[in-house]
């Protein structure tokens, strides 16, 4: 697996920084074009879906698990 990658991200109009592998930024795209979303407005969903006590990264890794594990 490769080094993470830090993306901006737009959240309810504010800038964010986010730090994935390649690997999940990729998984991350096909789903957002998948569910016909950009990947700030999936990004949006997450945030707002997440417990505080999971970091936005995390959150999205987790999202990104549970759509693969969809049948």
């Amino acid at each position: 697996m490769s080094r993470p990658e830090k993306h901006s991200l737009t959240l309810a109009g504010h800038r964010t920084s986010v730090s994935l592998e390649p690997e999940f930024w990729a998984a991350f795209r096909e789903i957002a074009t998948k569910s016909g979303k950009g990947i700030n407005a999936l990004a949006a969903e997450i945030d707002a879906a997440r417990d505080t006590s999971t970091g936005l990264a995390s959150a999205i890794r987790l999202h990104i698990l549970a759509e693969l594990r969809k049948p």
